[in-house]
């Protein structure tokens, strides 16, 4: 329990803006970065002269973003660049196109980080291809974002070994605390209940295992880390479908600048080795070795003395992707 409470009341970040070096020439995608954690994660990597790409449904959201961010970092350095990218990641049939667009003005990507989310939407919510609303935005879309921009991914010099490129996912507290043993019920994934909670734990139970997976498929062969991160509870648009949950748990949640430093731990620290691909990291900023050991068990191979679930669970997003390559 002792591991969960620190989540709930994270000690000081030993990670902060102040520890981001220089990141010019770096390119980066962040999802959902037009409010809340995603900003503050744009807002840093502009400071720190990045290209940033600020990628989501709203350009309207995104421009005032920009404009934002550009208004409240000095403009004294050249090089950098703080740009939209249109992307909707609960339309299967639409991100081949962002990828297109992105690579138009990119040769290559640094780190991705799929931050953005949804959360518990009205019951019966779906995506354009008529899938649970929050599987579709939160773990199948990113899934296929990711698989299209490897080529970009792969373009970062394989032989900067201490700086590879990076995959950040977003998952959540949410589930070593609630999620049912093993981690999911494919049933559930395949034939949705009308239970909201249980299919955003289910949607963030993903994330750990699409993680996980991309980690073990693509990091030794191809030098890319894939890391996945609780970035702690922060008072963010997340709950705008349950305000009354923001409400109660206001007391829990921290601000949104705080939550960022886990996921620029997790795409930028120099912790975050090959060695410890596939890791799951914490407020504000530490890699967590005491993952739920049945979570654990569920990212290892059969061969490894795991249930194989997380490779059901990419073969399964395999298989709802597939026609959108």
């Amino acid at each position: 329990m002792g591991v969960q409470w620190s989540q709930f009341f994270p000690p000081r970040p030993g990670f902060t803006e102040a520890d981001i070096p220089p990141l010019d020439g770096k390119v980066f995608l962040v999802t959902g970065g037009a409010s809340g954690i995603g900003y503050e994660v744009a807002r840093a990597l502009y400071q720190k002269n990045a290209r940033v790409y600020i990628a989501g449904r709203s350009e309207s959201k995104a421009q005032k973003a920009i404009t934002s961010i550009e208004q409240t970092v000095p403009s004294n350095k050249t090089g950098r660049k703080l740009e939209f990218l249109q992307l909707e990641l609960d339309d299967l049939s639409s991100i081949k196109s962002t990828v297109e667009e992105f690579r138009k003005r990119e040769q290559k990507l640094d780190v991705l980080w799929n931050n953005a989310g949804v959360s518990r939407p009205p019951t019966g919510s779906v995506s354009k291809q008529d899938v649970e609303l929050q599987l579709a935005t939160n773990c199948l879309g990113p899934f296929l974002l990711a698989q299209l921009l490897l080529p970009c991914l792969r373009a970062v010099d394989p032989t900067a070994a201490a700086d590879p490129a990076r995959i950040v996912w977003v998952s959540s507290q949410a589930v070593e605390l609630s999620a049912p043993q093993g981690g999911l019920l494919m049933s559930e994934v395949r034939s949705p209940p009308s239970d909201a909670t249980r299919l955003y734990v289910n949607s963030k139970t993903g994330n750990i295992f699409l993680a996980t997976e991309f980690a073990r498929r693509y990091g030794s062969s191809q030098k890319i880390l894939s890391v996945v991160c609780n970035p702690g509870a922060a008072s963010t648009h997340l709950f705008r479908h349950t305000p009354s949950v923001k409400y109660l748990a206001w007391p829990l949640l921290h601000k949104p600048e705080l939550a960022a430093l886990t996921e620029l731990y997790a795409g930028l620290s120099k912790d975050v080795t090959m060695e410890a691909n596939g890791c799951y990291i914490i407020p504000w900023g530490r890699i967590n070795t005491n993952l739920r050991a049945d979570l654990l068990g569920a990212t290892k191979l059969l061969e490894e003395g795991g249930s194989g679930m997380a490779t059901e669970f990419w073969i399964f997003g395999e298989e709802m992707t597939a026609a959108y390559y």
